[in-house]
Formats: structure tokens, C-alpha cells, sequence
């Protein structure tokens, strides 16, 4: 049964009125009625209409001036006219003053009531439009982090205590999970929020240039230091400090940062003048600083400092119930952004991105909506608009162009065989030769995976 609109007819047509409201009625609309125009426009300020339906002629008002005072006094209610043949013109008019559409007397019944089950199915996605906007700004958006699984949950509780603290933060998780975001939240939310927020991309700035960078120098400490330069320590004075892929430091500023953290001091290159350091230290790094503490290219006691609050960001792939969310909000966005009319996800396109694995996380799920924004031509996202690792086309393609090239196709066991070979290596890739990260992607034990791999011959590291 069609959705229950509150549907008002106004036409002094007994007959007329009888008919539409019977056929209505029979699709499940609740629906009055009414003679006079102006008792119709009473009606419509008095309660609340999804749609009226009334004839451009009435005795007592013209359907225009119906028209304008149903739209003064609800916007959001659809306005039909029905007029005769001869009145055309003035219908099409009266679609600049906010009509949603006119019916020809005399019309079919169907046409009508197709019109109407598409002025509903607008208004449904209106409302899901407004309740994911709801949900995405809302419910599900802490400073800008969207999520509504468990993993996320917490990790919103656990920014809401530590960003009322000064301890130093330590984000760990892989690229693209969300860490300068989580940074970002911690600061917003601090008594800090006020001061001086500086982000450092370790990995960004060359070795030689990070140290000068972070403490800054004094004119003449190196070649080219023609004047003194604050760093980034002191330009965060009484704000917070970002450092990103902190496990890139090298030694020598692995000391200094150790002693900032200690001390709460450092010098300038070149400089004689101890400065205090009153900033919030925040971390961030993808990689596993106890195995490079263990290795010796992370230094021990600075891998405890930084560690006074760990926080392990979840990958996408153990957080599917947030993959949608994130699609959509990426689609608003996007959809804005592009100045496209994009509504939603299609079927395939839904069952292609929560069967995909996600191995850049929320980056890479962001730039694949990006490029269906970009690439598709419907107001439907589908599966063939998105990349094709995630829609799973070339996969498909490359093993069909495959037996072809040997000849034709095989039979549907050689196909399969053909076709897990492909898919186990390349999340393999994905992993780079990581087996136990490989064999949760895949859903498989990493004996599983292990077997699979010398079953069908799948040279990869450990």
C-alpha cells in the first residue's frame, strides 16, 4: 500500500470530487474535501497536507490565488491544478507561483494517481535526506569523525576525557583511519581549543630540514640562515602540537623530542637560550613502534613517553556498519561540491562497496564516491560508476580475457580457481605480503590462507 499522504481535494465539482477521492482512498491516501476555495485555504493553515489537488476554476476564488495562499501557508505542500483544455497557458503559468504539476480535464485516473506516488516517493526522500543529514551532523558526527559502530563509540568517549587532559596522546592505526581527525577532535575539545593548533607531517619534511623546522634557529646556524626562526614548538606556545608519522624521526630528533617531553624545554639550533615548552603533544604513526623499538630504530624511553594515552584507530573493514554512513555523507558532500543530482546508491553499488575490504580505509572509500560523483550519469550511484578493485569489474574481465587467451573458456571450477588466484594475491598486495592482516580481509584462518597459497602457487612474504 502507497504511503499514507494527507492528500485535500478542492474542486465544486461533486462528482469530480468523488472520484478522486475514491480512487485516492483505494491507494491508502487519507483525503478531505472541499467545495470552496477558501475553506480550502482555511484547511490547509488549520492542518497539515502532504498535497492539494484543486481546479483552476472555482466560484468563490481564482485557483491561483488558492495556489499562492496554500504555499504562504505551507511551503512544503504540492499543489496540483486541474483545468480545462482551453486553460493550458495559465496552468504552466501558475507552475512559476510553485505548482508542482496540472492534469488536462478530461484525465485519466492513473495519470493522476502516478503523479501523486511520485510527489510521495519525492517527499520519502526528502524525509531520509533529512534524517541522514540529522544523523550524519548529529548523532553519528563527533568534531567531524562519522561513525556509529561500537569501535567508534568509544573512541568518542575516550577523546570526550582525554582532550580535558594535557597528557601526550599517542594515535596508532593505518593510512587513512581517520588520525589527524581524531588529533583534531582532541584539540577542539580542549581548554586548548582557544590557542595556537600546529600540525607537523613528519614524513613530509626532508631529515635535514625537520629539526630546524620543530625548534627553530637562531641567524647564522647553519649556511642560509640568514635570520632567526621560531619552530613549530614554540610557534604551539600554550597550544597543542600535531605530530604525524612520528615513527619517521631520526635519532637526533628522537633526543630532542625526549627531552621536550621531560623537560619541557628546548633550544634553537644555534641558539644559547633555553625555551620553555608549554604545548599538549599529540602523535600519530601507522607503524608498530614496539617492533621498531625492538629493532633499535625507535628509541625505548621515548616510545613510553609518547605512550601515556594510546589510542588504536579501527580499520574501515572492522567497522562495515559505518561504510554507508560514510558513503553517504561523501555523497552530500561531493553531490554539493560537483553541483550533481545525485540521490543514492544502487543496489550493486551498495552490495560492491560493503563486499569490499577497504585496504586505504576512509581515504580510499572517500575517492571512490568522489570519482562516482565525477564519472556517473544517473541519479543513482552504481556499481559500474565506482573504482573497478571495488566494483569488482576488472577482476572479472582480466580472468574471462585470461581463458580466452588460453584458448576459450574453461569449465567453471578452472574459472573459480582462476579467478581466487587473482583475488588472494591481490589483497596480498594490498597487505604488502602481510598473511594474518591478508587472511582477516579475506575471512580466512591464516592456515587457510596458507594452504590456498601453495595449493594455487601464490608467492608472497609473511
Amino acid at each position: 500500500m502507497a504511503r499514507q499522504a494527507r492528500i485535500l481535494i478542492i474542486d465544486d465539482e461533486p462528482l469530480m470530487r468523488i472520484s478522486i477521492s475514491d480512487a485516492l482512498k483505494g491507494d491508502g491516501y487519507h483525503v478531505a474535501e472541499t467545495a470552496s476555495g477558501k475553506e480550502g485555504i482555511g484547511r490547509v493553515k488549520d492542518g497539515s497536507f502532504d498535497i492539494v489537488i484543486t481546479d483552476l476554476r472555482l466560484p468563490d476564488l481564482d485557483g491561483i490565488e488558492v495556489l499562492k495562499s496554500c504555499k504562504r501557508a505551507s511551503p512544503d505542500t504540492f499543489v496540483i491544478l486541474i483545468t480545462a483544455y482551453g486553460a493550458v497557458e495559465t496552468a504552466v503559468e501558475a507552475m512559476k507561483y510553485g505548482a508542482y504539476d496540472y492534469v488536462t480535464k478530461p484525465f485519466s485516473m492513473d495519470e493522476l494517481l502516478l503523479m501523486i506516488k511520485r510527489i510521495v516517493r519525492l517527499k520519502d526522500l526528502e524525509a531520509e535526506n533529512i534524517l541522514l543529514k540529522e544523523q550524519v551532523e548529529g548523532r553519528y558526527n563527533f568534531s567531524g569523525i562519522i561513525g556509529k559502530s561500537e569501535r567508534m563509540n568509544a573512541i568518542f568517549e575516550t577523546i570526550k576525557v582525554i582532550s580535558q587532559t594535557d597528557s601526550t596522546i599517542l594515535i596508532l592505526g593505518e593510512s587513512g583511519t581517520g588520525k589527524e581527525l581524531v588529533a583534531n577532535a582532541i584539540h577542539a575539545t580542549s581548554p586548548r581549543k582557544g590557542e595556537p593548533y600546529i600540525k607537523v607531517s613528519c614524513a613530509a619534511i626532508p631529515e635535514t630540514l625537520l629539526e630546524a623546522e620543530l625548534f627553530g634557529y637562531e641567524k647564522g646556524a647553519f649556511t642560509g640562515a640568514a635570520k632567526q626562526k621560531k619552530g613549530r614548538f614554540e610557534l604551539a606556545s600554550k597550544g597543542t602540537i600535531f605530530l604525524d608519522e612520528i615513527g619517521e624521526l631520526s635519532p637526533t630528533i628522537q633526543v630532542k623530542l625526549l627531552r621536550v617531553l621531560q623537560e619541557k624545554e628546548f633550544d634553537r639550533l644555534g641558539g644559547t637560550e633555553t625555551i620553555s615548552a608549554d604545548v599538549r603533544i599529540i602523535c600519530a604513526t601507522q607503524r608498530d613502534l614496539k617492533k621498531e623499538v625492538h629493532r633499535g630504530t625507535f628509541r625505548e624511553d621515548l616510545y613510553y613517553r609518547l605512550n601515556v594515552v594510546p589510542m588504536t584507530l579501527p580499520p574501515l573493514r572492522e567497522r562495515k556498519g559505518d561504510i554507508m554512513l560514510l558513503a553517504n555523507h561523501f555523497l552530500e558532500y561531493y553531490s554539493g561540491l560537483y553541483r550533481k543530482s545525485v540521490k543514492g546508491f544502487a543496489v550493486d553499488a551498495l552490495e560492491a562497496l560493503l563486499k569490499y575490504p577497504f585496504p586505504g580505509n576512509v581515504r580510499e572509500l572517500e575517492h571512490a564516491v568522489e570519482r562516482a560523483i565525477v564519472m556517473g550519469k544517473s541519479e543513482e550511484v552504481r556499481a559500474s560508476d565506482l573504482p573497478e578493485e571495488i566494483s569488482g569489474a576488472d577482476g572479472l574481465n582480466d580472468c574471462l580475457k585470461a581463458l580466452q587467451d588460453r584458448g576459450g573458456y574453461e569449465k567453471l571450477t578452472a574459472a573459480i580457481k582462476d579467478f581466487e588466484k587473482r583475488y588472494i594475491a591481490r589483497v596480498l598486495e594490498e597487505t604488502k605480503g602481510n598473511k594474518t592482516l591478508a587472511a582477516k580481509v579475506l575471512g580466512v584462518s591464516r592456515k587457510t590462507l596458507w594452504e590456498k597459497c601453495k595449493l594455487l602457487e601464490i608467492i608472497a612474504g609473511e
